[in-house]
């Protein structure tokens, strides 16, 4: 059974990595079924006596057929459901209802739209056109009133509930960077084909829908809503409803990066322990109830009545978490031994395992997307491995002690390829915080859900401030967190193999070459420019710039990003993880070409998590243009972003790794005009002769005067276009001297500016320039080698097929 599992789970993991669907995708569903067929005929006892022993190579040969073709079948089906080009970035009328639990995220709330009828003729003239997926992700802002610091109450919208909006939608859509969370794959993985922002006053249709799922949402509406009215100002309240219903967006960033730190995350996600929890708290109950009852008793056996209870409530808990990727695992597993015990069948604990995989795949075959598939199954497959087969398994806390540890050194590389780091304090932080959570604040939880008591939570919150005071300790320490670069695939398959063979018991061979092979994955890091050259990428950051330069000994951040929201930045979201992943723990310094938000709103996130040893800025505040509103890379909202730092004045200049940094522009920081006229240009180049501009949002005038003191000298292999490619950057006199060989241009996905500009994009095309663009290529990588430069893409090295789509 396990070999099948492997076998269907390596076909699906090949087919979402691939770069397109195969040609057949839409008839997957016929050599799917042939496969199975192959598996059922290899399983059958004499054909497996046939075969003599050899009869699982065409059994796992089969399974992976049938993995990767049920897969194909499935996202084929799937990426049909998409929202038309041509309707995008247009103005909408939908009609449907609210599918998913609002999810309120600083002045807006988000969820999900079931949509039932689409009208396009009234604002745009399409009559009878209806090309917009059947869920979509929605955002609805509350605005603002007056000054920016009066935000509007928040739009009230409960789930079930049928509205009427008027919406514009875009199709799938996020950063693409080396480390960075792919959001285009997550919403894939949900079925969400389009995402989209709500236009000024929706129309309630009916407030409340049939349909058992809208119930379930309903009712963790209302528990959630109970639990922010008995704990109003707690501020762990935000654990305490994600241990009940799965909803972590109450959990503070601060919180979540302490939970982090120390390795117990997973606790305040509802996982395969919460439903167990639930299963043997019920199931026990019963089981003490029913052999009270002698006329039951003689009916059932207590113990099988109590683990059907068990599952169902079990069942019940799982709806109320949201069905995430651990919790259908762990309900797979209950409903598998609960059936072997009514058909008074023993199986394996291996067997129960491959079960879950089998029916997590067929009903999710994007689940291995996500990081919970592999750390809850990995989990698992750690836990049995280091229990099952010894002969001496230990007595007391030994075991215990023996499985936390083999968890956190088989997570290693898992936690590294995923988030790239792990917590050397989660032996410490778990020892603690599991028995804390499973024993006592997820039963006074779920008890307070059911049991109008107010102290039951209170409680509660006590408990948790109690553990995360400690945990808060904990995470101060400085090698709590070990963070390590993103390794290649291949080094990441030889050290989990390594770290499964060290967890095996005593006698097994090669362990000692898995200690060696897990110190040359410690010690490997991603090779740097050699001497003479360097390496620049122009982060995806949506609508605003950042882009890291890296000699062989240094490294330089060109600006920051944009904020997105009121909660988050690009620092935060991009630059952060792609710093991790790339191994860069310091920067020496970094440079703000002016204090526009769309340029330095990630600054203070990456100062709080890299040492950055001088910064470059001007010395103004200016208001900010960077959009902040409709979805995570458009939206509108003025802010101030006061930079300190050493004046970028031209004439600054130094010399890294023999490649030089120079500041052309400004002359002089006179503080009378807007920030743009300012913009602290950077040039880069090689002794080669290999050369980048950075010119921030450097307007006409200014390129104008540029050219006027520099004239020829300004020609560079690389330019990245100014002010995003507006039509007021990138005059024709700046393009003929600079006439690169490459032109970036840092922009938005369908940002509102409509940059980068058509006429800005034909001036750069008259010198057969190669351009690239954030917002269609993700991001761009140039590297010199002696003189020259070569580019590429992270959506061209990175392919997958639905990345656009």
């Amino acid at each position: 059974m396990y070999l099948i599992a492997f076998g269907i789970l390596f076909g699906v993991c090949c087919l979402q990595w691939a770069a397109d669907l195969p040609f057949w995708a839409a008839w997957g569903w016929m050599p799917a079924a042939a496969s199975l067929v192959v598996i059922v005929f290899c399983r059958y006892e004499r054909m497996a006596r046939l075969l003599r022993g050899v009869s699982w190579i065409p059994c796992l040969v089969a399974a992976f057929i049938l993995g990767y073709t049920w897969s194909a079948w499935r996202a084929d089906v799937r990426m049909k459901d998409a929202l038309d080009p041509v309707l995008e970035g247009r103005d909408l009328l939908l009609t449907g209802v609210i599918a998913s639990l609002p999810e309120e995220r600083g002045n807006g709330v988000r969820f999900v739209f079931d949509v039932e009828h689409v009208d396009a003729a009234k604002y745009e003239g399409i009559p009878g056109y209806a090309g917009v997926p059947r869920q979509v992700l929605l955002s609805w802002y509350g605005g603002r009133k007056g000054s920016r610091d009066e935000p509007l109450p928040l739009p009230a919208v409960q789930p079930g509930e049928r509205w009427q909006l008027p919406v514009r939608l875009l199709r799938p859509h996020g950063a693409m960077a080396p480390g960075v969370f792919d959001y285009e794959a997550w919403l894939l993985e949900w079925g969400l084909r389009a995402t989209g922002y709500v236009r000024g006053n929706g129309v309630l249709v009916a407030a409340e829908t049939s349909g058992w799922m809208n119930r379930v949402h309903r009712l963790r509406a209302y528990i959630r809503q109970k639990f922010e009215a008995a704990l109003p100002d707690a501020p762990y309240r935000g654990i305490l409803v994600a241990l009940a219903v799965g909803d972590q967006g109450a959990i503070s960033a601060e919180q979540s990066e302490i939970l982090r730190r120390t390795g117990v995350l997973h606790l305040v996600a509802i996982s395969g322990s919460h439903i167990t929890l639930v299963a043997l708290a019920i199931g026990g109950l019963c089981m003490l109830v029913w052999r009270r009852l002698p006329w039951l008793s003689r009916r059932c056996p207590a113990r099988l009545a109590g683990a059907v209870i068990g599952l169902v409530a079990a069942g019940i808990y799982a709806l109320l978490a949201g069905l995430c990727i651990p919790v259908q695992r762990a309900l797979v597993m209950l409903a598998v031994s609960v059936l072997c015990m009514i058909a008074r069948r023993e199986t394996s604990s291996r067997n129960v395992l491959s079960l879950a995989l089998l029916a997590v795949l067929a009903m999710d075959p994007w689940a291995p997307m996500a990081a919970g598939f592999w750390l809850s199954f990995g989990a698992v497959a750690v836990i049995l491995l280091t229990l099952n087969g010894r002969v001496k398994p230990g007595q007391g806390w030994q075991p215990a002690v023996r499985v936390q540890l083999a968890i956190t050194l088989a997570m290693v590389p898992i936690m590294v390829a995923l988030f790239q780091g792990f917590s050397l304090a989660s032996p410490f932080g778990n020892a603690f915080a599991i028995p804390m959570v499973e024993f006592a604040i997820t039963p006074l939880a779920l008890l307070a859900m059911i049991v109008p008591a107010g102290w039951l939570l209170e409680l509660a919150h006590r408990l948790t401030a109690w553990m995360m005071a400690a945990l808060q300790w904990l995470s101060g320490f400085p090698l709590a967190l070990y963070e390590h670069p993103l390794p290649p695939p291949w080094l990441l398959a030889t050290a989990t193999v390594a770290t499964l063979l060290l967890i095996l018991p005593r006698g097994t061979p090669g362990r000692l070459a898995a200690l060696a092979v897990l110190s040359g994955f410690f010690l490997w890091h991603p090779e740097r420019p050699k001497i003479g050259d360097f390496r620049a990428t122009v982060l995806d950051v949506g609508q605003g710039l950042a882009v890291h330069v890296q000699t062989a000994h240094h490294d330089l951040l060109y600006d920051s990003g944009p904020f997105f929201g009121d909660t988050s930045d690009a620092g935060e979201r991009v630059v952060i993880p792609y710093l991790r992943a790339v191994g860069v723990g310091r920067l020496d310094a970094a440079l703000i070409s002016h204090d526009d938000s769309d340029h330095a709103g990630g600054l203070e996130s990456v100062r709080a998590h890299v040492k950055v040893d001088e910064v470059f800025a001007g010395d103004e505040t200016v208001e900010s243009e960077t959009p902040l509103g409709p979805d995570a890379w458009n939206a509108r909202d003025a802010r101030l972003v006061p930079v300190r730092g050493t004046p970028c004045i031209a004439g600054l200049h130094w010399r890294w790794d023999d490649v030089n940094f120079t500041v052309l522009a400004p002359a002089r920081l006179s503080g009378k005009r807007r920030a743009n006229d300012e913009s602290c240009v950077l040039r880069v180049n090689t002794a080669g002769g290999a050369s980048l501009l950075l010119t921030g949002d450097l307007g006409q005038a200014d390129e104008t005067e540029l050219v006027r003191q520099y004239g020829s000298a300004l020609k560079s292999t690389a330019v990245l276009a100014g002010h995003h490619g507006s039509r007021s950057s990138s005059s024709l006199a700046f393009v003929e001297a600079t006439y690169p060989e490459i032109v970036v241009f840092s922009s938005g996905y369908h940002n509102q500016y409509g940059h980068p500009h058509p006429h800005v994009l034909a001036r750069w095309a008259r010198t057969s320039a190669r351009p690239y663009r954030t917002d269609s290529d993700g991001t761009v990588l140039l590297e010199t080698e002696g003189g020259r430069m070569k580019a590429g893409t992270w959506r061209g090295i990175r392919p997958r097929y639905w990345h656009g789509r």
